[in-house]
């Protein structure tokens, strides 16, 4: 399934998403030469439906086109067939950013195993993957490890840090042991701050001789833990402006995001008493009791929190997850000094 080439594509640079399909023939790794080695990792489109990173490297390499890039460059384009209907994934395919050094055997697992060994071999500065969301969310950046390298590669896009262990098989996981790794969510699909963000970003890291190492001023960056993954059950009906389901939710429940919301929150209501949200922390305990109850048909925060992720787009909740809930953390330690 996987393409490797040494040059960019004709007509990369111009490309819409649903063209890539055509144009690429199926998940491309692009390598690129450049002054400085080892080479900046970027991923993009492992959802089809979040274009800002096709959009943001496309920008970059116009900036650049004639001239040697600053450092070499890898770019990853993944899920170009559902990028052609607008889809984060297809009903028939694994979602592309959940399947990079998970356990299980689907083609696409041994696609990004493929892609992991070819980088791990040519060599890795960092690794950038870009995403869009679907709710209402500040642009901010995802790390998987708490090491200083991984915090100021962070605090390069954003203050706002999250920081996560699981899902293992995301992108930026699996990266993580190889080099300072990072995860990108820049606003929702369409909106060109978002793309230009995401473009000097890459630039910048193009750009440095090294990934700065000196210790972060607490003040200067804002890390959240990530607490517990917040799941609909498949046989659980939702919406959103209607009350013929299990679960109704609150129709601005995405205005929620990135705020600390306090216990007694109202986020929708329980039209079936045995119907419930699934929470799960890191390890996959069930903690729902601790985070959410239900009180009169009232679905309620049980303790203070911070979600984010949440959306009104009902197919992306069934394909991934209703949110994520975070709690702020101090700053290791050894980032300080």
């Amino acid at each position: 399934m996987l393409r490797i080439v040494e040059s960019l594509p004709d007509g990369f640079a111009e490309a819409q998403p649903e063209q890539l399909d055509g144009l690429l023939g199926g998940p491309t790794l692009i390598h690129l030469s450049g002054r400085q080695q080892p080479a900046l990792f970027v991923s993009l489109m492992l959802h089809g439906n979040e274009p800002t990173g096709l959009f943001a490297v496309q920008s970059l390499l116009k900036k650049y086109a004639g001239r040697e890039l600053p450092r070499a460059l890898s770019i990853f384009v993944g899920n170009v067939s559902a990028a052609r209907h607008k889809l984060r994934r297809l009903d028939q395919q694994p979602d592309y950013n959940r399947v990079w050094g998970a356990d299980g055997d689907t083609a696409e697992h041994r696609m990004m195993a493929q892609v992991v060994k070819a980088m791990r071999e040519r060599g890795l500065f960092a690794s950038i993957d870009i995403h869009n969301n679907t709710g209402i969310n500040p642009h901010y950046a995802c790390i998987n490890k708490l090491e200083t390298a991984f915090l100021q590669l962070a605090l390069l896009f954003s203050r706002t840090v999250v920081y996560f262990t699981k899902p293992d098989g995301v992108q930026s996981n699996v990266f993580s042991r190889l080099c300072p790794a990072v995860t990108l969510e820049c606003g929702q699909p369409g909106q060109a701050y978002g793309v230009e963000h995401a473009a000097d970003y890459v630039d910048a890291c193009l750009n440095l001789h090294e990934i700065p190492e000196h210790p972060l001023v607490p003040r200067d960056i804002s890390v959240f833990h990530t607490v517990s993954i917040v799941k609909i059950p498949e046989d659980v009906s939702f919406g959103f402006g209607s009350s013929d389901v299990q679960l109704q939710f609150v129709d601005d429940i995405d205005h929620f995001n990135f705020s600390e919301m306090p216990a007694g929150t109202h986020f929708g209501w329980q039209h079936d008493e045995l119907s419930r949200l699934e929470c799960r922390d890191e390890n996959g305990n069930d903690v729902s009791e601790r985070y959410f109850c239900y009180q009169n048909g009232n679905i309620e925060l049980a303790m203070t929190v911070m979600p984010s992720m949440l959306t009104r787009d009902e197919k992306v909740i069934r394909q991934d997850c209703f949110c994520y809930l975070m709690e702020q953390m101090e700053l290791p330690q050894e980032a300080l000094t």
